[in-house]
């Protein structure tokens, strides 16, 4: 009965998190949107991701090994969208098309889909050459199979700076883009799930649904708690597509069925009320 009323309840507050989406994103322009290591896909709030324009060149790699998973605050419709990912062993990029000056948002969404512990994927990611991301380490932000996402917001002027959030400002090397870098690092390969870029402002952005019965991460076993082994006996690994899944015994993401199944019922409700 607690599941279910949880349940219950995160189902509302999605709801809730759509409708409020809708009117967010009727007041921005999305101009820039990708499904990285993925095909073209469009999301429940109506943005339209095309295939990755690295899939054609021979830049990193493309891999849907998350597809062994549900990805957690996600809607069974966007699953695609953090099951699929590209990585690479260097520092690898995309160009982003700028429209003239102005406000602008770069919403980054990832999955930690490999790993089961911290601190063995991190990597920074660079906009400009500056960096807007350090030490990124997806797991230990959100655990192993959620959904996270990074907002990076900077202004366009006279079509030639770029300025961050913090102040930062640099000449742009054209008026018609900007480049986005995820920069390689000692720990792993640096990775990205999807990318969009809007004209707009942080609260343009629709908010991921809340984390999912956070009380039972308590009840996982004391050996999957245990921190990574470090020095000379730490085993390194490299994430990839086809690399059998160390963790496949782990059932933990089953606890989230009842959630998903939830949330694919509401989905229709929410359309229907944005059309009244």
């Amino acid at each position: 009965m607690h599941v279910i009323m949880k349940t219950f309840e995160i189902t509302l507050a999605l709801l809730v998190l759509l409708l409020n989406c809708s009117r967010c994103l009727a007041r921005s322009e999305v101009i820039y949107a990708i499904n990285a290591g993925g095909e073209a896909h469009t999301d429940i709030h109506g943005i339209r991701y095309s295939r990755d324009p690295l899939a054609d060149k021979d830049v990193g790699t493309a891999s849907d090994f998350g597809k062994n998973l549900i990805i957690a605050r996600v809607p069974p419709a966007d699953q695609i969208l953090y099951q699929t990912e590209r990585y690479h062993h260097s520092t690898f990029g995309y160009d982003l098309p700028l429209r003239g000056d102005g406000n602008y948002v770069l919403v980054l969404k990832f999955a930690e889909v490999y790993f089961n512990a911290p601190d063995q994927k991190v990597f920074n990611v660079h906009l400009n050459g500056v960096a807007v991301i350090s030490e990124l380490d997806i797991f230990a932000q959100v655990g192993r199979g959620v959904a996270h996402q990074e907002l990076i917001a900077f202004t366009i002027s006279d079509s030639r700076y770029i300025t961050l959030r913090d102040g930062t400002k640099t000449p742009l090397a054209t008026h018609s883009s900007v480049r986005l870098d995820f920069m390689k690092g000692p720990r792993d390969n640096p990775k990205i799930n999807a990318i969009y870029l809007l004209r707009g402002t942080p609260q343009d952005v629709p908010s991921l649904p809340p984390f999912p019965l956070e009380e039972e991460s308590e009840l996982l076993p004391e050996e999957e708690a245990q921190p990574p082994m470090s020095g000379s006996t730490a085993r390194k690994v490299s994430s990839g597509p086809r690399t059998p899944d160390p963790y496949s015994s782990d059932e933990s993401t089953g606890t989230f069925l009842p959630l998903v199944a939830a949330v694919g019922a509401a989905i229709p409700i929410v359309f229907c009320l944005c059309r009244m």
